[in-house]
């Protein structure tokens, strides 16, 4: 030690040597044996052909540009898809009703391949327009994806109390589930704290929180505990950092793991993950393109079932066919020629990220404590305790850019003089009239969790 300290000319070892990340974590230059934790580890097999989901997003706001595109990607290597709905048009497919959402999967074999719904408040008409769609086939693939705390979490407001429609959701999940026995029905994810700027910690707490109030609700509708648990899938967001991303899915799943034993069952987990919006850049869009196969690796060696990228250019504008291509074919390079998925677990064992997995889990899990200490995850979202912790951490990183001490390729550092704006799809505005998804009662109200990018504050305007 006492050379290390002289090669460091004064600098303390912590200060030169040691990092710390958003959620506070310590990652240290170097792991030894004494380090090693035991870290549970999922050694499921995989299929060595497609270990896990290939998922693409659809969201043009047209209906049959949407059924073009989809088609498109499940005959070009994706396995599946997931349909942002919003009738209005401006965040997704302009679908109002069970007509407009066949029109948007036309030609799409719903009982074959697997179709997701992001539908927000929207999301229990939405699950059984999907459902009337399938025309009862029980073996149909279904994620209907119900999630309206998101929904209140990133709007601030619902239309009537957020409790009624968590139990409105379950109610109609609970009937498709007796006709889709392999559908999942519910999605628990902390993705909104992620988008607004929070650590990984924070997000896991709130994807745990928001498992354990789904669950609650499908179990007063008459599902057994196990069954609730096994309809539930989780999310999770990752950005460009993979080593982070490996820990934090696998963390993902000891948090599960140790929920569900607390409730008694033992359910193997369900894991989506989608690439981080918030890392995306306008500046030198292309440099997206790293970072999204950086998120892409590190959900396939966390072991995610399905994985989700965004198209580079979608800081800019909805993609072309070019920009689908790429986000097609980034994970068919992970899947088919980098061969990610032929070990389980390949993190197993590496002191670093045992390490990270277990510190990261442990940390998250008192974040999900201190929300079940506040009342449950709609109290704690209410009284904004989580809006007041994502704030302090988004300040945290936006300081971190701001000084480089965190950099942004291609905006903060490197930035490309010779930049050209890629193409990006610029549809004429598309709206139908979408059903009334006000319940009766006062609306809910909390802090929004307002997404951001981090690298807008140095791109301009």
């Amino acid at each position: 030690m006492a050379l290390v300290e002289k090669t460091l000319k004064g600098q303390s070892f912590d200060d030169a040597l040691t990092v710390k990340t958003p959620d506070g974590l310590t990652i240290q230059p170097l792991y030894t044996a004494q380090d090693g934790v035991a870290v549970a580890r999922d050694l499921r097999a995989r299929d060595p052909d497609r270990p896990w989901d290939l998922r693409v997003r659809a969201a043009h706001p047209d209906v049959s540009h949407t059924a073009k595109d989809v088609l498109t990607d499940l005959e070009n290597g994706a396995a599946s898809v997931l349909l942002q709905i919003d009738p209005t048009g401006a965040n997704g497919v302009a679908v109002g009703s069970a007509d407009d959402l066949a029109k948007a999967l036309s030609g799409v074999l719903v009982d074959l391949a697997p179709v997701a719904l992001d539908a927000g408040f929207l999301g229990p008409r939405a699950a059984d327009w999907l459902g009337a769609l399938a025309k009862a086939a029980p073996n149909a693939p279904l994620a209907f994806h119900l999630d309206p705390l998101t929904a209140f979490a990133i709007a601030g407001v619902s239309p009537g109390p957020i409790e009624s429609h968590v139990f409105n959701a379950a109610t109609v999940a609970s009937r498709l589930a007796q006709t889709y026995v392999k559908a999942s029905l519910f999605l628990a994810t902390g993705r909104a704290a992620h988008e607004a700027g929070g650590s990984n910690t924070e997000e896991l707490a709130v994807m745990a929180a928001s498992a354990l109030a789904y669950a609650k609700a499908l179990v007063r509708q008459g599902l057994t505990m196990e069954d609730a648990f096994g309809k539930i899938v989780l999310g999770v967001s990752l950005d460009g950092e993979y080593f982070t991303g490996v820990a934090k899915v696998r963390a993902a799943k000891a948090m599960w793991a140790r929920l569900t034993e607390a409730c008694g069952v033992t359910v193997a987990p369900k894991i989506e993950v989608r690439s981080s919006r918030r890392m995306l850049a306008k500046a030198d869009a292309w440099t997206n393109l790293l970072r999204l196969t950086s998120a892409g690796f590190a959900g396939a060696v966390g072991g995610a079932d399905v994985i989700l990228l965004d198209a580079f250019t979608d800081a800019i504008g909805l993609p072309t066919a070019f920009a689908r291509r790429q986000a097609r074919n980034t994970q068919l390079v992970l899947m088919e020629e980098s061969n990610l998925g032929r070990v389980a677990d390949p993190a197993g064992g590496a002191w670093y990220l045992d390490s990270l997995t277990d510190q990261m889990a442990r940390a998250a899990w008192g974040g999900f404590q201190a929300i079940e200490a506040a009342g449950g995850i709609i109290k704690a979202l209410e009284g904004g305790l989580v809006a007041d912790a994502v704030a302090g951490t988004r300040a945290a990183q936006e300081a971190a850019f701001a000084d480089k001490s965190r950099k942004i390729l291609g905006v903060t550092v490197f930035p490309n003089a010779d930049d050209k704006t890629p193409e990006v799809e610029t549809p004429d505005a598309v709206a139908v009239t979408g059903p009334d998804v006000r319940l009766p009662g006062p609306d809910s109200r909390c802090p929004a969790l307002t997404p951001v990018r981090f690298a807008a504050a140095f791109e301009g305007a």
